[in-house]
Order: structure tokens, then C-alpha cells, then sequence
């Protein structure tokens, strides 16, 4: 039978989880939820069906991921292009996912926990994840996230499910407004957790240069701003740290 010593480990194995469910409930998880009823909405105005949607939330997970394999869906990809569209817009998350679970492994976490909660990373969770886990004892760090990423999944395919019964009522236009709030608040958080100037000065260059390269490569716009105003920055910072110690 459990001794005492194992049934304290659960009890507090259950509040941490119970802790990471609570935090889901906050300003960014409203906003999350927020552009997942424009996706609804976009799901059901581009003939996916409910089911389709809710597993593709459940799958998928990543907001700019699913649009992308909406878009595919509407413009008849075959299925290894779809497949190949969703793969590179998820490829963005490896550097989050990388940062984040050496944050999370303790001494006895198992690799397979971690390769299982690396499926909830995405903005809004790994934004909430990176400012908490550092205030969280690291033995319970997975066990908080779990219930984080678990709880904001499943409260999201069933805002979709529910919104996609009534998408029909929701002018278009608010459904788009509603898709563009997470990555506002994504690069407002980046901006305000940014701890070199060069992280700032990089979010900027990628907004100036944006527009610029959807002009010359509409296909690799992202793609070149990202590469050319992040190592414009960090090229910037370099030469800072020279200077300063010179």
C-alpha cells in the first residue's frame, strides 16, 4: 500500500496541476480564447466541419498553424502539401519549445513527460509558462505546466465547438479582428520581457521590414524578415558589447 511519504507527493503533485489549470483563467487564456471563436468561425465559413475543427484544435493546437491548413484546405492542396504548409509554420515554435523545457526538467523527469508537454507549446502557454515557472519549485514545474497546457487545449475545442454552432451570426469582419488579437499580445509580451535592447530592436526591424519583403518575396516574407532584422540585431549587439569594452 502507498506510504505516507507517496500520498503527500500526490496530494501535491494534484495541487500544482490544479494551480497550472487556474492560471490558464487570465488575461492572455481570454485572449486565446478570444481568436479561437474567429477561428471558428473561419473553420465553419471555409466548409470544415465541427468535428474537423475541434480535432484539428486538439491536434494542431497552434493558432497560425490551423488558418494555414484552413487556407490549404480552401485552395484544394493535396494532402502532402497541406501537411508540408502546417510543418513549416510550426517549425517556428522549436526555438520556444527549446527554451522552455530545460525550464521544466528536474532530476527525475522522465523524457517521454517532456516530449508530451512539449505538444501544448504555443504563444499564449509558453508566454504564461516562462514568466511563472521561474516563482515554482522545479520538481513540480511539468506537473503545473501539464495542467496549463491541458486545461487551455480542452477549454479551446469546446469554445470551438460551441462558437462553431453559432458562427453563422458573427459578421466577418469581427471574426478576422479576433484572429489578430493573440499575436498582438504576443509581440506586446515580447517587447515588455525583452532583456537586451536588441531583442527590441529586432521585433522593430522585422514590423519595418515585413511589408517591405512581402512586396519582393511574397512567398518567404516572414521567413526574410525574421533572418534579416534578427541578425541585423544581433550583429548590433555584438558590436555594442565591443564597444563597451574597448
Amino acid at each position: 500500500m502507498p506510504d505516507q511519504t507517496t500520498h503527500r507527493s500526490i496530494y501535491r503533485r494534484r495541487a500544482w496541476y490544479l494551480k497550472g489549470m487556474r492560471g490558464a483563467f487570465s488575461l492572455p487564456g481570454l485572449i486565446l480564447v478570444s481568436s479561437f471563436v474567429g477561428f471558428a468561425a473561419l473553420a465553419k465559413d471555409a466548409g470544415v466541419t465541427a468535428a474537423q475543427a475541434v480535432f484539428m484544435t486538439g491536434i494542431v493546437w497552434a493558432l497560425p498553424s490551423m488558418v494555414v491548413l484552413v487556407g490549404a484546405i480552401v485552395s484544394g492542396a493535396i494532402l502532402p502539401a497541406a501537411m508540408l504548409a502546417v510543418t513549416l509554420s510550426a517549425i517556428r515554435l522549436m526555438p520556444m519549445v527549446m527554451a522552455l523545457l530545460p525550464e521544466m526538467r528536474a532530476d527525475k523527469t522522465r523524457p517521454w513527460v517532456l516530449y508530451l508537454l512539449s505538444h501544448f507549446v504555443a504563444v499564449t502557454s509558453w508566454v504564461l509558462a516562462m514568466e511563472r515557472l521561474r516563482h515554482i519549485p522545479r520538481d513540480m514545474r511539468a506537473t503545473y505546466y501539464a495542467g496549463l497546457g491541458s486545461t487551455l487545449v480542452l477549454t479551446n475545442m469546446i469554445v470551438v465547438a460551441t462558437v462553431y454552432a453559432v458562427a453563422d451570426r458573427l459578421p466577418s469582419t469581427v471574426s478576422a479582428m479576433l484572429l489578430l488579437l493573440t499575436p498582438m499580445y504576443f509581440l506586446t509580451s515580447l517587447w515588455g520581457s525583452a532583456r537586451e535592447r536588441a531583442g527590441h530592436l529586432a521585433m522593430v526591424l522585422g514590423l519595418g521590414l515585413g511589408p517591405l519583403f512581402h512586396v519582393l518575396v511574397p512567398k518567404l516574407d516572414l521567413l526574410a524578415a525574421g533572418l534579416v532584422g534578427g541578425t541585423a540585431a544581433y550583429g548590433w549587439h555584438r558590436w555594442r558589447r565591443k564597444a563597451r569594452a574597448a
